[in-house]
């Protein structure tokens, strides 16, 4: 038997106006997902214990079946683990955005712009990241670059507890009152404050802002943590388990795992990701020897964070037609299950993560798992009654599938 989880970061969302007070999973054109919605269990589940954010990071290790309130050490160590950084023991680590900023002269009266800078190229993101380690680099203050703009600080001997905002959770609103608080507040606050006056002028962003994209002008400190561990997939779950994504964090998770980490060309982590490219490697790597594979999409989220509800529906447009419509045909000839589902939703209205329930649907080609819903969507989600409490509780419905 073999396993596959489609997991559409961010993509459930809020009814909105301008699509006759729909959802962009309601407004999508999902003809693959339409076909399988009778024949599957469809309901909701809280991804995101109580008391919990609703990050990519806490929602993910749930929906891979483990139990955040265990394991959950912060963010950007899973980050750091993927972007092959070794951690010690008493290391701590922060996500450091390149963001976009507006040009108040205080620090404190400007507005977040844009979390992503545009999503700068890792390329362009690459020589600020460097240019700036050349200026803050030191015996307790690392930084290294990541992908595109999502790069890491290690702190030597750090401590944890600072009030720290993620960016995505303040676009276009007064950075005023969400500037990192507590024992290394003030140098984290000077890193960025620096960074600005760094970056404003270089020479990629003056390219950037001649070229009408928006500025790399700010970092923007994060997402703290120390040293993860996680259980091994293998041994719990005795099945051999792969990742696919373009984000580090959900790379990471896997990593901690012990699965097989698998690379496709084209993941961007945007709506211009190869999608179908992403559904063949799963494809291929269950067909010549894993059990379950994971893939992770990012593009929706992305989405939501930007109030951008046309390219969500085009994100989950192709998720349908590129990926699940793959995964049927080339799994056609194999015993398997499949489960679908957001992380956690990121609705457009609000620009950021909720905690609420998120629609999963599990499919079978070996067995009817139908329980009244006629597409895949919030409302018919709800209409089931299907309710899972926890999110690790997906994994479990998915394995329990067997001809």
């Amino acid at each position: 038997m073999k396993y596959v989880v489609v997991l559409g970061d961010g993509m459930a969302d809020w009814k909105i106006a301008a699509l006759g007070n729909k959802t962009c999973l309601e407004a999508a054109k999902t003809p693959a997902l339409d076909k399988l919605a009778p024949h599957s269990e469809v309901g909701l589940c809280k991804t995101v214990p109580d008391g919990m954010k609703p990050g990519s990071d806490v929602a993910n290790m749930s929906v891979m079946g483990f139990n955040p309130k265990d394991y959950y050490t912060g963010r950007s160590p899973l980050e750091a683990v993927s972007m092959g950084i070794e951690l010690k023991d008493t290391d701590v680590t922060l996500r450091c955005n390149l963001v976009t900023l507006s040009d108040e002269k205080n620090y404190e009266d400007k507005t977040m712009v844009d979390y992503s800078a545009g999503e700068i190229s890792t390329a362009e993101a690459a020589e600020l990241i460097n240019f700036l380690k050349t200026k803050f680099d030191d015996d307790i203050f690392t930084f290294y670059p990541g992908v595109s703009y999502r790069h890491c600080l290690v702190v030597k001997n750090g401590s944890i507890g600072h009030d720290l905002t993620p960016p995505h959770d303040i676009s276009d609103k007064p950075v005023k009152g969400h500037l990192p608080k507590g024992k290394n507040g003030d140098i984290y606050l000077n890193f960025m404050k620096k960074s600005y006056e760094l970056l404003k002028d270089h020479p990629i962003n003056l390219k950037r802002i001649k070229e009408g994209k928006n500025p790399a002008n700010s970092i923007w400190l994060w997402g703290e943590g120390t040293k993860p561990m996680l259980g091994n997939f293998e041994k719990l779950r005795h099945l051999k388990g792969g990742v696919i994504s373009a984000v580090d964090l959900v790379k990471g998770i896997g990593m901690l795992a012990g699965m097989k980490i698998i690379d496709v060309d084209g993941s961007t982590g945007d709506y211009n990701t190869n999608f179908k490219g992403k559904a063949n490697a799963a494809a291929d790597a269950l067909l010549q020897g894993l059990d379950y594979v994971y893939i992770h999409m990012e593009a929706p989220d992305e989405c939501g964070h930007h109030g951008d509800p046309a390219h969500k529906i085009y994100s989950i447009e192709r998720i349908d037609s590129e990926v699940v419509a793959t995964l049927l045909e080339r799994l056609k000839n194999e015993e398997f299950a499949m489960l679908v589902c957001p992380d956690h939703p990121t609705p457009c209205a609000c620009k950021t993560h909720v905690s609420e329930p998120v629609p999963y649907l599990i499919y079978s080609n070996v067995k009817d798992l139908g329980n009244g819903a006629t597409r895949y969507t919030e409302p018919e989600a709800a209409k089931t009654g299907a309710l899972l409490p926890e999110g690790r509780l997906l994994i479990e419905h998915l394995l329990s599938v067997n001809p």
